[in-house]
């Protein structure tokens, strides 16, 4: 029976903008790695698939009000791994700011350090401010970012693949310790790469890590299809969620992947109290901890006009915004265009709107009703799963642990104990042969 997959995705404090002022949260230990630990320790306990942590290369301005630094991710997780034994490791890496030799290094050593647990999250990185921090005096523009993701894919799989599952022996008998026939140099050169590999490093358990993809662009959603066994993404109703999912299945099949081995995962940050009066007004009493000035930083950032000096009870200007052509990076863009068009909301209540999870599906309930909203985007096409965002840490996540969880398991649409130990396993995903070993068996044929 199909059944749902679910993330953790990890947020300093929480999602909500304002999760490090709430009453109940542990802003002192964001720099902690046994918060962390603790955290991992307790998806694994609940049998989530994954636990997720975002990274982005530069630092926001609007860090006075909220948790917007960032840990680098895979000293992150090699602590993570070191605490816990079956849970899912996904890191954000950057293709547009990292080298592809190094990153292939970094996550075969995390899948082979945690046992085959390894995925990566594959970004171009849509802050324009990350380019001052490597020498850029621009950002690199949408389409060539894509570009030269598809090659840095290309050449990364290539260094997972340049060793043969069988090229590590380790024989002392012999004497041999690796049979260099079965490691090969990838001789890479393209429009933005030149490497020659081998990689450094064996073949990893997983033969790569799992491939996830979060961007919903028309560029997104290609390269998605072409490579992405994972897809994160953000939806505010169920007709909207239903629309990506068609689109991004049928594309995948057009590309002759199968359609059932690459996982849609809406984000949803769920406000759960005993009673839906309750879980409403917990998510009133975080949005009364909103700060204006960082909400409409934020806002800034996502629609490219400055609302700042306006009544935030006026509507929002519609007709200032400008177009998703003028926007260089507009998934997110239109999720929000399309609030505003639905809703006509005030500045104010547009801010509230989004303080939640940055655009991601806000909802506010009992457990049983959470469930259900859970189970109908499941089982109508909307999706394979979820990233679970919790509001606020730790507690935000223990109860929906707690209580969400144990329906979903009595519905028959969770498991209640994992049956492999990799991520690609969580997953239901085949291990990938390398290139070089089904070149040598084809020949042998």
């Amino acid at each position: 029976m199909r059944q749902l997959h679910l993330n953790l995705f990890v947020y300093p404090a929480g999602h909500h903008e304002a999760a490090w002022r709430f009453r109940e949260a542990e802003p002192h230990r964001v720099l902690d790695i046994t918060y962390y630990q603790e955290l991992a320790q307790r998806a694994e306990a609940a049998a989530f698939d994954a636990v997720f942590f975002a990274d982005g290369p530069a630092l926001p301005d609007n860090v006075r009000y909220a948790s917007r630094f960032r840990l680098e991710p895979f000293t992150w997780l090699s602590a993570i791994a070191a605490a816990t034994s079956r849970i899912g490791l996904i890191a954000t890496a950057s293709t547009s700011y990292m080298e592809p030799y190094n990153l292939a290094r970094l996550f075969a050593s995390l899948d082979h350090l945690s046992g085959g647990r390894a995925g990566w999250n594959i970004v171009t990185t849509g802050a324009p401010e990350a380019a001052r921090n490597f020498g850029l005096d621009e950002h690199p523009p949408h389409a060539s970012r894509y570009a030269r993701a598809d090659e840095f894919v290309e050449v990364v799989s290539a260094l997972w693949d340049s060793w043969e599952d069988d090229a590590l022996v380790i024989d002392p008998d012999s004497g041999i310790f690796a049979d260099d026939a079965k490691i090969h140099p990838i001789q890479h050169a393209g429009q933005w790469l030149r490497v020659q590999g081998p990689l450094n490093t064996p073949r990893s358990p997983q033969g790569r890590p799992v491939y996830v993809q979060a961007g919903s662009s028309e560029y997104g959603k290609a390269f998605a299809a072409r490579h992405a066994e994972a897809i994160f993404t953000a939806h505010q109703t169920l007709d909207s969620a239903r629309g990506f999912y068609a689109d991004v299945k049928s594309r995948v099949k057009a590309e002759g992947r199968d359609p059932d081995l690459v996982k849609v995962l809406p984000g949803i940050s769920p406000f759960i109290g005993s009673t839906e009066a309750e879980a409403l007004a917990l998510q009133e009493e975080f949005d009364e901890l909103i700060q204006p000035e960082y909400s409409l930083r934020q806002l800034h950032r996502l629609i490219g006009v400055d609302l700042s000096g306006r009544d935030l009870d006026d509507p929002v200007p519609r007709e200032e915004l400008p177009t998703l052509e003028q926007r260089d990076y507009g998934s997110r863009f239109q999720l929000v265009v399309d609030i505003i068009e639905r809703e006509r909301p005030t500045i104010r209540q547009l801010l509230k709107r989004l303080a939640g999870a940055r655009g991601h599906w806000v909802t506010a309930g009992t457990p049983e009703q959470i469930a259900d909203r859970m189970q109908e985007w499941f089982l109508s096409g909307a999706a394979d799963g979820f990233n679970v965002m919790p509001p606020y840490l730790n507690g935000g996540f223990d109860v929906f642990a707690e209580e969400v969880v144990p329906i979903l398991r009595r519905r028959g649409l969770f498991r209640s104990e994992y049956e492999g130990t990799t991520l690609r396993s969580h997953y239901g995903l085949p291990r990938p042969e390398s290139r070089y070993t089904a070149s040598r068996r084809r020949s042998a044929v």
